[in-house]
């Protein structure tokens, strides 16, 4: 199986509060700086507005100017863009992780653990199923914020000699006050999963003045940092993650034929 090399641009940013053309088209700025060749381009959770809560005046649809931006941005770079925004859709809100394509195609992964320390879980209604894309080959498995402190969501599976996924990917907006917590579960996950693990955290003050140090990383499957953005400040990551190196030590560890087998249940 001949999988090429995937590159990815990791954007860690500040982001201006509820302000979504502000940021978008700051965002467009930052991305027409890259110069090297890109596969995919990961920003941080509710990128267009922040980290807020409360919906009801920011939340766009599929028809909104977010998804017009993501898909011009898209078919510019012949990426694929993703990154989490509010979505309405009919009278629910979702925090949306939106995995839009070159072509103008795109998936959508609804948050599924919602953070009710900040009452997400009281304006916002839950997912109930992961998302797995697949670009030149590689199965990525892209998740929100919060799902990280929950290993049995973000499990990979094995299966007929198969993982089901080769990266992680957790769009975030982690407060500075468990940056720890951030940094080791990314770890974590990508050792106990067989995978890369990336995390794209915002810096800044928000709307509510809790301040964000970033920490964006991406982790191989051994659990090393590859990369990491400790400036807090605003940065970019282009990583080349490396197929063979991946399959060579799955081959030679292949912790996945001796993993539990459940199901999760969704009905809560």
């Amino acid at each position: 199986m001949n999988i090429p090399n995937l590159n990815i641009a990791v954007l860690q940013t500040d982001i201006a509060w509820k302000d979504i053309k502000t940021n978008l088209n700051r965002y467009g700025k930052i991305i027409a700086s890259i110069d090297k060749p890109t596969d995919l381009i990961v920003l941080p959770e509710m990128f267009n507005t922040g980290f807020c809560t409360k919906p009801h005046d920011i939340a766009e649809t599929k028809d909104g100017y977010t998804f017009e931006w993501m898909a011009d941005i898209a078919g510019k770079t012949l990426a694929v863009v993703t990154g989490s925004i509010i979505l309405q859709q009919n009278s629910n809100y979702y925090n949306t992780l939106v995995w839009m394509k070159p072509n103008g195609l795109y998936s959508l992964y609804l948050k599924k653990h919602l953070f009710s320390v900040s009452n997400e879980d009281k304006y916002m209604t839950s997912g109930k199923e992961k998302l797995i894309e697949d670009i030149l080959g590689w199965k990525i498995c892209p998740l929100i914020c919060y799902d990280l402190r929950f290993p049995v969501w973000s499990k990979n599976t094995y299966k007929d000699n198969i993982y089901e996924y080769d990266v992680l990917i957790y769009v975030a907006s982690w407060p500075h006050t468990r940056a720890h917590a951030f940094r080791k579960l990314l770890q974590a996950r990508a050792i106990e999963n067989l995978a890369y693990a990336i995390g794209v955290n915002r810096v800044g003050t928000d709307g509510n003045q809790l301040y964000y140090s970033g920490n964006s990383a991406v982790i191989d499957f051994k659990g090393n940092y590859m990369h990491e953005i400790t400036s807090e400040k605003e940065d970019i990551i282009i990583s080349y993650l490396d197929y063979k190196q991946l399959d060579s030590f799955r081959k030679n560890f292949n912790v996945g034929a001796d993993w539990d087998n459940f199901t999760i249940n969704n009905k809560k």
